[in-house]
């Protein structure tokens, strides 16, 4: 497979206007290459490391203004569900969100993409950085049960869509099938 590294060098910026079909095989590769670099460990912490420089790098190759690629990964240990802050690219972030608060914990509550166009009309949006103006959250399911979640901060306004929730949700199944989630659990 050669060097690790050079999967993330293949999403180059593109200068022209990016076509749907342009992110839809940006999107494919990105899981494609997950896919890649998982099939050598199930551990968690390294694939979603990987998985988290991907996405940042895919998304800056289709000129998407994300200042904010990672996850947020269960925490049983609280009498109630929460999230903790796992891997990332961007700024510094909250370390702990519960189940039905903000994006992320509603994601997780209801295991259910959210898909937000603007987080200022979001009543239940938690501010980690004020810059940010639309996000998506994806849950990762494991046997039916919440283990984490994918989430994705954009500056623009309508940063996220359809596609992206497609393929976001192709890769949470792709993490889910590659990590060893019953170490964590």
């Amino acid at each position: 497979m050669g060097f690790h590294a050079e999967l993330s060098n293949q999403f180059s910026s593109h200068s022209a206007e990016i076509t749907i079909e342009d992110k839809r095989d940006s999107l494919e590769m990105l899981v494609e290459s997950y896919k890649a670099l998982s099939a050598d460990t199930n551990n968690m912490i390294s694939n979603l490391s990987n998985a988290s420089s991907l996405l940042w790098h895919c998304y800056h190759g289709l000129n998407v203004n994300v200042n904010w690629t990672g996850f947020y990964i269960l925490d049983k240990g609280l009498s109630k569900k929460s999230l903790i802050l796992g891997p990332f690219q961007g700024k510094v972030a909250c370390q702990e969100i519960f189940f039905g608060k903000g994006v992320c914990g509603s994601a997780a509550s209801e295991k259910k993409t959210q898909l937000v166009a603007d987080v200022n009309k979001c009543e239940n949006h938690i501010a980690c950085d004020g810059e940010t103006k639309s996000e998506i959250v994806v849950p990762i399911l494991f046997e039916n049960e919440v283990v984490g979640v994918i989430d994705l901060d954009c500056l623009d306004l309508n940063g996220f869509d359809e596609v992206d929730q497609e393929f976001l949700e192709l890769l949470a199944a792709e993490i889910s099938k590659s990590c060893n989630w019953n170490k964590y659990l």
